[in-house]
């Protein structure tokens, strides 16, 4: 997911309200969306800020369905800011600076606070007590076995000194998601494997507490009394955007990106670098090069399939040129982006908030909503597991 997200018979995944030690819903998280958020679905998905801000990988991944889902579903974006310690535990205030970037391209992209759920992972407590108990659930080796985890460890270079943390990130991410029992989770290619054990997670928890049956279809168990619907993953149209690198997929931490924040100049550059391997201007160029496949996510329709058409026919074919009109169909997208992002780091005016004051607001804004939600799941979890000794209320 990061980029990642009842009581028997409550649909509370569905926002109806009601506060966290009721049985009517999401608490005060169903405001989501005004009034319609009483009958939508819920979908939840996020970002771990490692970097200053997002790229177009997780545009075309997940960025992108996001806003397109917003007023179809009640939606909760999780920013994975405690996830992000696992390899910058030694850096808190780049993880608070990448935060707040990562509010900015949100923004900057069409996801509206006003119509979505903005979740600060560190502010809702629900889900780290969630981690502990889904904890007790999943097997050790089934968590050291997720080949997202193995790939990461692999590619950040981290082999036997990464923290406890690390792989314990796993678990939590399966918190992260069930902590607000979304029907639908939209992510990357990357991310199915922790879907997964998400669902995983959700389906032996309802079996093991809620009596649901070892033959109910994973969509029936909330239907069936189950705690927590299973999620789904949703992949976006492009499922993994290979770096510019042409090897890895785009990756923050890679250095092979082109981010959404990037101006024409940095755009342009950037893809005037990519490497086709072409002996002449006649030579063709493999069918999976990422130079076709940004093309087709970029460009696309009619001009795209000429593009592929030319390099496959044998005539001559200037990189230059196609590289040219690649960088200026991306930039056109993300300048509109760009512009709204610059907004939301202007300084303050007289009589007018700056932009970090503004995204500082947003942030808070959602937290109070975040944890009416949470607070519930976790109440029906406990619940559900003979721990609920007393309920509790939180104070923002």
């Amino acid at each position: 997911m990061h980029s990642s997200t009842s009581e028997p018979g409550v649909a509370g995944q569905r926002g109806e309200g009601g506060g966290p030690e009721g049985t009517g819903g999401a608490g005060g998280a169903g405001e989501t969306g005004g009034a319609q958020g009483a009958q939508r679905a819920r979908l939840l998905t996020g970002d771990t800020p490692t970097h200053t801000g997002l790229h177009l990988g997780h545009y075309v991944g997940s960025l992108e369905n996001r806003v397109r889902l917003q007023d179809q579903y009640e939606c909760y974006f999780l920013i994975a800011n405690v996830h992000a310690l696992t390899t910058l535990a030694e850096r808190p205030e780049q993880v608070r600076d990448n935060t707040l970037g990562i509010v900015k391209d949100w923004i900057a992209v069409g996801m509206d606070p006003e119509r979505s759920v903005f979740v600060l992972q560190s502010e809702v407590p629900a889900i780290a007590e969630l981690t502990f108990l889904l904890a007790m659930l999943l097997p050790f080796n089934k968590v050291m076995r997720n080949p997202t985890l193995k790939t990461e460890l692999e590619t950040k270079g981290l082999g036997e000194s990464y923290s406890f943390g690390f792989p314990m990130y796993t678990v939590g991410q399966c918190a992260d998601i069930l902590s607000f029992r979304p029907e639908l989770v939209p992510v990357g290619q990357d991310q199915e494997a922790h879907i997964e054990m998400c669902r995983d997670a959700a389906m032996k928890f309802n079996q093991l507490y809620c009596a649901v049956g070892n033959r109910v279809p994973p969509e029936g168990h909330a239907a069936a009394g189950g705690v927590f619907p299973v999620p789904r993953a949703q992949v976006g149209r492009v499922g993994r955007l290979k770096g510019l690198d042409g090897q890895q997929k785009m990756s923050k931490s890679l250095g092979n990106a082109v981010y959404l924040y990037d101006e024409p100049r940095a755009v342009a550059k950037k893809i005037s670098g990519i490497v086709t391997g072409r002996a002449s201007m006649t030579s063709p160029i493999a069918q999976d090069h990422v130079l076709l496949q940004y093309i087709d996510a970029f460009i696309g329709g009619e001009r795209a399939a000429e593009i592929r058409a030319q390099y496959a026919s044998g005539r001559e074919v200037k990189d230059g040129l196609i590289k040219a009109e690649l960088a200026e169909a991306i930039s056109r997208l993300l300048g509109p982006m760009r512009a709204r992002r610059e907004e939301l780091e202007a300084p303050p005016q007289p009589g007018r908030q700056g932009g970090q004051e503004r995204v500082l607001g947003v942030i808070r804004a959602g937290i109070a909503r975040a944890n009416a939600a949470a607070e519930q799941t976790l109440l029906l979890a406990k619940r559900a597991m003979r721990l609920d000794f007393g309920a509790r209320r939180l104070g923002f």
